[in-house]
């Protein structure tokens, strides 16, 4: 189970194995509707807690399921290799300029980044790039595109995400 604010409503997601008591025993913020992406096998008595909690509720289709497999580099990608791979690229090292990562999940950068990076290359923007140094001209997420502006320094860890259909890049620390 995992339940997370959106602006709209409580998205709470079920994988399946969830017990009624534990549905029960949430802590749900007043005032926001329920969005129920039921993504396992569920009882009929979860089904039932999830009625008795008495507000709004909408059943989204389940997500797109997480790319398989992590592909982890210990090594520094030159200028000119490409990086292709369907579910996570954690990268070991820097990412030169004119070097590329494509992921189908996230793509985690221990160290610079100063190539291309897609993560979510499948079309997923609920993807994000990591790096300890972001430094690169041009992200990618999902469909979205984001371009660094002239002269921005990197400025330590940063996390780049998609909020309200737009990369948003801002310090690792503050999450």
């Amino acid at each position: 189970m995992r339940l997370r604010a959106t602006p709209k409503a409580l998205a709470l997601r079920l994988d399946g194995g969830e017990t009624p008591e534990e549905l029960r025993n949430l802590r749900l913020p007043e005032g926001l509707p329920l969005e129920v992406e039921v993504a396992g096998p569920v009882s009929g008595s979860l089904l039932q807690a999830l009625l008795e909690l008495g507000r709004p509720l909408t059943l989204v289709p389940p997500r797109k399921p997480s790319p398989a497999g992590t592909l982890v580099l210990s090594k520094t990608l030159r200028s000119g290799e490409r990086v292709q791979h369907p579910g996570t690229v954690v990268v070991l090292g820097d990412v030169n300029p004119g070097a590329e990562v494509v992921a189908g999940g996230d793509v985690i950068v221990v160290g610079k980044l100063r190539g291309l990076a897609h993560a979510g290359a499948g079309g997923d923007e609920e993807r994000f790039i990591f790096a300890l140094e972001l430094a690169a001209k041009q992200v990618r997420i999902g469909p979205h595109l984001a371009q660094a502006p002239e002269g921005l320094e990197a400025r330590g860890p940063e996390i780049a995400r998609v909020q309200e259909g737009t990369i948003v890049v801002e310090p690792a620390r503050r999450r």
